[in-house]
């Protein structure tokens, strides 16, 4: 195993130990960070339109803070797990959320996800009861069904295009388990559905056009617009059905109702609408890349299909994996934790320096978007051993004690990390429980997919699985 220890003494990457601002030396004075070189007014976006990953290959030659430019902002990427840490959760306060909307990419503008400050704080208080362990354990017998139905719909020797089944199937949990709703994602027509796939091409870093300002129009921002008109009237319809009914129950949505109001700490309108438009989308896309990669990835290592098979023979037994199995899953969720490694579904963190800092020994001026970039660092050899290798085992070893904390962030960190970790977390054991006590894997796709540069680390094309009854 890597140890990070011998990449932060200073001597290697220009890690400055003493900086942050802490010393009497004024920010002026410290260099602007390196970076590759660009052309005029656009900077390096053809780069990163070409090869939106390997470009950071091209990054990564300058070091561990490395500025570079896209049509008139200025990025900074950070590329060690010392650095992402301080933006994260030490100095978290300096920084603030990015997320492009002044590109036009407007997924809740009002709601938790894409807020900051007092806002983001008051609408976390009203959310986080949903998210509590407890609560979150409650929802393991709706999780275990629809992973139940799912599975007996299937047959043995049936193709699975396994990112379709899977986005379906967190998409089915989600509504029910989180807002008590029952959507058809099997249906072209469902708003969810259409309003994902233009998010994503919306967001499609190989497209120019993704890139400029808000106010240039193109027939993908037109077509994104009228699908999101679409979906926002359909999230309208749910709320105003859920008030017709009655919003007494327990649920996000009733919750997320009942806090609208007129005083100091209740929700807009537009605050209530907005966290149903993300949560919908966000909550069940993640989930589903990450399932995705994990069942690919097992359908090509058989030993680990066997290890996984064994535990949940001897935590599970004869009975359906449910919550109360969860906690003892220790090798499904080091499957897991391993596959987002690889496959990290928010495969980058944007924020936004509130003042000028010093990062590494370099000045990031305010205004500066800093990218953190968890594709790259969950591959960094010095913190992993062969890391192109699927190895589960490297989280149960022992040897992730050697490694630095933020090397691994799949769901962000410090105060903003992802409010929906634990119920992701659960979904993924049961439904990987449930998939592989049933079949045996077969992929006849690239074990290597090519990756999609959207909103999330999806595979550009179809994974289709065969699956066969045990």
């Amino acid at each position: 195993m890597a140890s990070g220890s011998s990449d932060t003494d200073g001597t290697d990457r220009g890690i400055d130990a003493s900086d942050g601002n802490a010393n009497d030396r004024p920010i002026e004075e410290y260099p602007l960070p390196p970076g590759p070189d660009g052309y005029p007014i656009v900077g390096n976006a053809f780069q990163v339109v070409r090869d939106p990953f390997g470009f950071y290959d091209v990054v990564s030659t300058h070091g561990d803070v490395v500025q570079y430019s896209i049509v008139g902002n200025t990025f900074t990427a950070l590329l060690h797990p010392d650095y992402v840490e301080r933006v994260l959760v030490s100095e978290h306060e300096r920084f603030e959320r990015y997320l492009f909307a002044d590109l036009g990419l407007d997924i809740g503008a009002e709601g938790l996800v894409m807020s900051d400050g007092e806002q983001w704080r008051r609408q976390r208080g009203v959310m986080q009861p949903v998210f509590t362990t407890d609560r979150v354990q409650s929802y393991g017998e709706t999780m275990a069904t629809y992973a139940d139905r799912a599975t007996k719909r299937w047959d043995d020797g049936d193709v699975i295009v396994a990112n379709k089944e899977f986005s379906r199937l967190t998409l089915r949990i989600l509504a029910e388990a989180l807002f008590d709703l029952e959507v058809d994602p099997t249906s072209d027509d469902e708003a969810v559905v259409r309003a994902a796939r233009a998010i994503n091409e919306r967001a499609d870093a190989r497209r120019l056009s993704t890139f400029l300002p808000g106010w240039v129009p193109t027939l993908a921002d037109r077509r994104f617009e009228r699908t999101m008109d679409d979906y926002r009237c359909r999230v309208e319809e749910l709320i105003e059905h859920r008030r017709a009914v009655g919003a007494d129950g327990d649920d996000l949505l009733s919750i997320l109702v009942r806090a609208g109001g007129s005083g100091e700490s209740a929700l807009s309108e537009a605050e209530i609408s907005d966290n149903l438009v993300a949560f919908l989308f966000a909550g069940h896309e993640t989930s589903s890349v990450a399932l995705t990669y994990t069942f690919s990835l097992l359908a090509q290592c058989d030993d680990v299909v066997d290890e996984l098979r064994a535990e949940l023979e001897s935590v599970v037994g004869d009975d359906r994996p449910g919550a109360e199995h969860a906690r003892d899953l220790e090798y499904t969720d080091a499957v897991i934790t391993e596959a987002m490694r690889r496959y990290p579904p928010v495969y980058m963190l944007f924020r936004r320096a509130l003042e000028d800092v010093s990062i590494g020994g370099y000045r990031i001026p305010e205004g500066t978007i800093l990218t953190l970039p968890q594709f790259r660092l969950h591959r960094d050899e010095r913190f992993y051993d062969a890391p192109e290798e699927f190895r589960p085992e490297r989280w149960i070893d022992g040897s992730k004690r050697d490694r630095p904390e933020y090397a691994y962030f799949p769901f962000g960190g410090g105060p903003r990390h992802c409010i929906g970790m634990r119920f992701a977390t659960l979904e993924m054991k049961l439904i990987v429980a449930t998939v592989l006590r049933r079949f045996d894997l077969e992929l006849l796709s690239d074990p290597d997919p090519e990756i999609s540069a959207t909103t999330t680390f999806g595979p550009a094309a179809d994974v289709r699985i065969r699956l066969h009854r045990r």
